[in-house]
């Protein structure tokens, strides 16, 4: 990607193209870091009792909110987000709390009223956010302004990424014009949030300084290990100007999480980018994380090696799974390396979007209905036709215009910002919730995954007051499903 980087030993050019600064680090070990190696089953009760040697570290902030947190915590864990959000807000008193955030889908798997997205993110922020990181699948922004007006009228720090992806379209220009973008629509800083772990050192630092150069604000990077090369990369970015790395706790990083805190802040000890971070408070954090991996030992994926499908196919490790699991619930894994060599094809007819929730899903799904019914676009499912349709926003390039006829069979695409076409749902949910919901939260919680959350709204009242009701599900003790 351009920029030339400094070779390796060559000390003196390095440290002239950085300025002496404190480089942050962001702690995933309480989100992304069990939600990538251990499908997010961390319990909060896992979490308290560290809280308060983690907030003594100096970290940047803690990554503990967002994501798939929200949906396990109550389909699999029997607990309410909402709750865990305020209890390691008491806990936690010097360090920023930051969360990820899905734009309008929020945390759910649909687009929401505006009405709605306005106040999930003033509950989230008031019971304890400080950073709302905001990204779109197709990195339409249009999909995060709502969200991102919000969080600016709330006072918090808001943090807008760019979902990162390699195609003939997704230029360093485009993505330095988008960072402006960014910009002007209020944000604090800049994520570049790398899913799949593709970025690469060169790329790494050849987009810092491109971002740089349009906007003056701080720079985070977000990578996953999956492919070995984000702590290179993030060295590299530091390098050309990054202020903020995303990192795990040693026992939980690498392999699909992220790069090892204590690795990072030893790789920048006593030079130009010191973190300002000490080993010796990362220990405790580290040796009650070390008990946690033992004690679910059972459930923890591999967390080594390379997967080099990766870096041949372009797709996130969680895609790559997804794709076998499939194939194998029909019987077609011989099938795999046709649907990895397929994706691509689906992705270009598709207008190239960045592989991650949802359109990894969806570029995948059609990838292996195309394979596995022999005959390619003849069975289109109706999530790729919403695509089609514009409903999940505007596409990096133009799609094929013979695919899309095939999509929409005589529809109307829409151009406008998704959103516009739901109308406020707030008050509906609100009643449809009924008196399960006894806060506004509850109602926040059953509109993101309402069947999940009208069971679990029975459990708790059912424990607060030690009323029989009839559930339908158990409440899970010890252990639970995964």
């Amino acid at each position: 990607m351009g920029d030339k980087i400094p070779k390796p030993g060559d000390s003196a050019q390095r440290d002239s193209e950085v300025k002496k600064k404190k480089i942050g680090i962001t702690e995933t070990g309480l989100r992304d870091a069990h939600q990538s190696i251990m499908a997010t089953r961390l319990r909060t009760s896992d979490m308290l009792p560290i809280c308060e040697a983690m907030d003594e570290v100096g970290y940047h902030s803690l990554e503990m909110w967002g994501g798939a947190t929200f949906d396990t915590a109550m389909r699999f864990l029997d607990e309410d987000p909402w709750e865990r959000l305020r209890e390691i807000r008491h806990r936690v008193k010097k360090t920023k709390l930051q969360m990820l955030l899905r734009g309008q889908n929020l945390l759910g798997y649909r687009h929401y009223g505006d009405d709605v997205v306005r106040e999930f993110v003033k509950r989230m922020i008031g019971n304890g956010i400080d950073i709302v990181r905001i990204f779109d699948a197709l990195n339409d922004l249009r999909n995060t302004k709502v969200a991102a007006e919000q969080v600016k009228r709330e006072g918090a720090h808001l943090q807008l990424a760019i979902s990162y992806t390699i195609s003939p379209v997704h230029t360093l220009e485009l993505f330095a014009q988008q960072a402006r973008d960014m910009a002007d629509m209020g944000a604090d800083s800049i994520c570049i949030k790398d899913m799949a772990g593709l970025l690469n050192p060169v790329s790494a630092n050849s987009l810092v300084k491109a971002i740089k150069k349009m906007v003056d604000l701080p720079v985070q990077i977000h990578s996953h290990y999956t492919t070995g090369l984000a702590a290179m990369a993030y060295l590299s970015g530091l390098e050309a100007g990054a202020d903020v790395c995303d990192c795990a706790i040693s026992p939980f990083a690498m392999g699909t999480s992220q790069p090892a805190t204590e690795t990072l802040v030893a790789a920048l000890a006593n030079g130009p980018l010191d973190t300002g971070l000490s080993l010796e408070k990362l220990l405790p954090v580290a040796s009650h994380f070390e008990k946690l991996k033992k004690k679910y030992s059972n459930i923890i994926m591999g967390v080594s090696g390379v997967d080099i499908n990766i870096l041949l196919y372009q797709i996130p490790g969680g895609m790559y799974s997804n794709l076998q699991s499939q194939l194998k619930e029909g019987n077609a894994l011989d099938k795999l390396k046709d649907v990895l060599e397929e994706v691509p094809r689906v992705r270009k007819e598709m207008g190239y979007p960045p592989l991650v929730t949802p359109t990894s899903q969806i570029v995948g799904t059609q990838a292996a209905m195309n394979v596995m019914v022999g005959e390619r676009w003849k069975v289109i499912p109706k999530e790729v036709r919403q695509y089609f349709m514009g409903y999940y926003g505007r596409t990096p390039a133009p799609v094929d215009p013979e695919v899309q006829a095939k999509a929409i069979e005589g529809g109307e695409p829409i151009t406008c910002r998704p959103g516009e076409r739901i109308p406020e749902e707030l008050e509906k949910l609100r009643a449809e919730a009924g008196e399960w919901a006894t806060q506004v939260e509850d109602v926040l919680s059953y509109a993101m995954f309402p069947q999940v959350a009208i069971e679990f709204l029975k459990r708790k009242y059912a424990r607060e007051t030690g009323i029989n009701i009839g559930l339908d599900t158990p409440i899970y003790e010890g252990a639970y499903p995964v």
